[in-house]
């Protein structure tokens, strides 16, 4: 048998407590990225032409000169030319994205 905390009952003290973080990896929002995360957001930015920098690209803020290496690979791999044009590739991502519930 399992003993029950009381504290799980009380609305007051459920409310007090801080929120779960939803994971485990700090995340550098746009607006809080400083030094050099923010060269690495702005780097990406200007490879990709859009503004706002998608959270997969965000989990890697903590380590700027890391995330510099992904979206060069990246670019490398997943944009170059090869067997499947860009075109194709891009909605295979999307379609991925989409089966995992994924926003970006």
């Amino acid at each position: 048998m399992t003993k029950k905390n009381h504290e799980d009952d009380n609305p007051k003290l459920l409310a007090a407590r801080p929120p779960k973080p939803a994971t485990k990896i700090k995340i550098i929002e746009d607006d809080k990225a400083t030094g050099d995360t923010l060269a690495a957001y702005n780097y990406w930015r200007s490879g990709s032409g859009r503004q706002q920098v998608p959270g997969i690209i965000k989990c890697f803020g903590a380590r700027p000169d890391f995330l510099r290496q992904v979206v060069d690979f990246s670019n490398t791999i997943h944009f170059s030319e090869g067997h499947l044009n860009r075109r194709y590739k891009e909605m295979i991502a999307s379609y991925v994205s989409y089966l995992n519930h994924c926003p970006y």
